[in-house]
C-alpha cells in the first residue's frame, strides 16, 4: 500500500461527500450540462444502500487525495455491461504517486468479496498505456460521444 494511504468507504469518512461531489460533477457532470445537485442526489443514493453500490474515499492523514465508485452500469452505450468502476479522480497534488492503482485494487477486491467475477470502466483513449499494463483488456473504442474505451478485468 502507498506509505500513508488510507482507504475507507464514503459511508464511514461522510465529511469528504462534498469533496467527491465536487470533483465527480467537475471532471464529467458539468461538462454535460449537469448540477452539482444531480451528482449529490446520485452519491447519496450509492451510500443509501450498504454494499455495493460503493464510493471509496483515499486520505494521507485528513487531506482528501482520490475517489472511485462502482456502480451497477456507467456506459450508456453498453448498459448491459456491469458493474463499472466510474468517477476515478485523483487530486493533482497527488497524482503520479500510486495512490489510483491502490484505490483501482482496493475497489476490485470489495467487487470480488461481494462475488462479482469481472469489472467495466470506460477511460479516454490517451490513458490506454495506463490500464493496459494493470490487467485491463480494452474490449471496444470510441463509445459515447467522448470516444471513450470500454474496459474489462477478470476478477477471479
Amino acid at each position: 500500500m502507498t506509505a500513508g494511504l488510507n482507504i475507507r468507504d464514503l459511508r464511514e469518512v461522510p465529511q469528504y461527500f462534498d469533496e467527491v461531489a465536487d470533483r465527480i460533477w467537475w471532471a464529467w457532470w458539468e461538462p454535460d450540462g449537469r448540477t452539482l445537485a444531480e451528482v449529490e442526489a446520485a452519491l447519496r443514493d450509492v451510500i443509501a444502500r450498504p454494499g455495493f453500490p460503493f464510493s471509496l474515499v483515499a486520505t494521507y492523514g485528513d487531506q482528501f487525495a482520490d475517489t472511485i465508485t462502482s456502480i451497477s452500469s456507467d456506459i450508456a452505450a453498453r448498459p448491459a455491461l456491469g458493474p463499472c468502476l466510474a468517477a476515478l479522480w485523483v487530486e493533482p497534488g497527488v497524482r503520479g504517486q500510486g495512490v489510483a492503482g491502490q484505490l483501482l485494487e482496493t475497489a476490485q477486491q470489495r467487487l470480488i468479496e461481494q462475488g462479482f467475477e469481472r469489472v467495466y470502466l470506460t477511460a479516454k483513449p490517451r490513458l490506454r498505456g495506463y490500464y493496459k499494463p494493470r490487467g485491463w483488456t480494452r474490449i471496444e473504442g470510441d463509445i459515447d460521444a467522448d470516444h471513450l474505451d470500454v474496459y474489462v478485468r477478470t476478477l477471479r
